[in-house]
């Protein structure tokens, strides 16, 4: 399948858009199961790959955060030419490139759901060498053999429920990639230490969702978006899932929690 044919979107009914953005070396695919429950609510929905992604590493590691951003910037104007308002959900490194192409465009999109944040691989079923690592990074990613390094995935996938887990496995024909590549763990420090930087002047209204049992990235993370963000903005967590929460076993519930947030926006803007 060609990198360009990896984005797909679903035609609404209520006249309103949402932009599901994939994690790093995900690909639109893994976005299905909620756009699917996005759509029956009303929503249209547009799923776009970002720059360097569904190909391979080599492909991937030729690009940086910045171009990950720009995909994202340029499928929410395409969004809002078949929508009257726009919405953003992504996952992990997704959530993060939405609320910063959000901030970048305030009129455009009118609210984040951020789905697992991460700002460096700490949860519980983590190498122990990967927070070491992702504490380094910073001088790390001067070192040019770091670019060549790649690291696995978790045997979970970060997800709990085994049929689910299966099913992902199967998308591997659909760009998603089966490694990190080092270059990729560099941008998504650079990703997060820029939005960290930001989080006090952001005013987008924004849901932050997170597993209690999140086996990649911990709690802590959401836990400080929520404390440093200056709009307003929910945190709520789910329950019996893992870090994909958007596949796991709560996904109809991350949809709902979603649904329900952009809908009270829609009504606060409204009034």
């Amino acid at each position: 399948m060609k990198a360009d044919e990896l984005s797909f979107f679903m035609e609404g009914s209520n006249g309103k858009g949402v932009l599901l953005v994939h994690g790093l070396t995900g690909a639109p695919a893994e976005m299905k199961l909620i756009a699917r429950q996005l759509n029956r609510k009303g929503y249209s929905i547009y799923a776009p790959l970002l720059a360097g992604h569904g190909v391979d590493a080599g492909t991937l590691r030729r690009t940086r955060w910045e171009d990950w951003l720009d995909s994202v910037v340029e499928a929410s104007a395409l969004l809002a030419t078949r929508t009257q308002e726009v919405f953003a959900a992504g996952i992990c490194v997704g959530g993060k490139l939405a609320l910063l192409a959000a901030e970048q465009q305030p009129k455009a999109i009118d609210a984040v759901a951020i789905y697992s944040p991460c700002f460096h691989y700490d949860g519980w079923d983590v190498p122990f060498y990967y927070p070491l690592l992702s504490s380094q990074i910073g001088w790390l990613s001067r070192i040019p053999f770091l670019d060549r390094l790649s690291f696995k995935e978790t045997a979970s996938l970060g997800i709990k429920d085994q049929r689910m887990r299966r099913l992902i496995e199967g998308m591997a024909g659909e760009g998603i990639l089966e490694k990190f590549p080092g270059k990729g763990l560099v941008e998504m420090h650079r990703l997060g230490k820029t939005l960290r930087g930001m989080l006090p002047n952001i005013q987008t209204p924004t849901l932050i969702l997170h597993a209690e049992d999140d086996d990649l990235s911990s709690p802590k993370h959401a836990r400080y978006i929520s404390d440093h963000i200056g709009g307003p903005h929910e945190l709520k967590w789910i329950k019996d899932s893992y870090h994909m929460i958007h596949v796991d076993r709560q996904h109809r519930q991350v949809a709902d929690f979603t649904a329900d947030f952009f809908e009270a926006r829609h009504v606060a803007a409204a009034a």
